[in-house]
């Protein structure tokens, strides 16, 4: 393992950890814990990821992986999606259901992206890539 793959994973550990231990909202953001499994590894993941409403039982979140390309969670969460669920502070992790966005999906659920955080918009602009946007919605 890599040193900027094993330091990733060291800080996903210390951020779960706190969401569980504090809550889940950091820099101004709220946070999840995004649990997958490793698409070649069948290893059980876990990311803190940033999410936004969308209605009641689904939440937004973004594949931005520091824009230069698309985040390990990601490519976990496409190969498996039978297996994500999503954890919350204080609550057990409850399986979702995946759609990636696109199209006119897509850019409605951009916007409300970028209105809550206008940071994502700064990020999307520095990179030769489109982010994608996933919805998950619990049952």
């Amino acid at each position: 393992m890599g040193l900027s793959l094993w330091f990733q994973r060291r800080t996903n550990v210390r951020t779960t950890e706190r969401i569980r231990r504090k809550g889940g909202r950091m820099m101004g953001m709220d946070l999840l814990i995004l649990h997958t499994v490793g698409r070649r590894s069948g290893e059980p993941r876990q990311s803190p990821l940033s999410w936004f409403a969308d209605g009641e039982s689904s939440r937004l979140i973004i594949a931005s992986g520091g824009g230069k390309r698309n985040p390990d969670w990601y490519a976990n969460l496409m190969a498996h999606p039978d297996h994500a669920k999503v954890e919350l502070h204080g609550e057990d992790a409850v399986p979702v259901t995946v759609d990636r966005l696109e199209g006119t999906e897509r850019d409605r659920a951009w916007r409300l992206i970028v209105e809550a955080q206008p940071r994502y918009a700064r990020y999307q602009n520095r990179s030769d890539r489109r982010y994608p946007v996933i919805r998950l919605t619990t049952s």
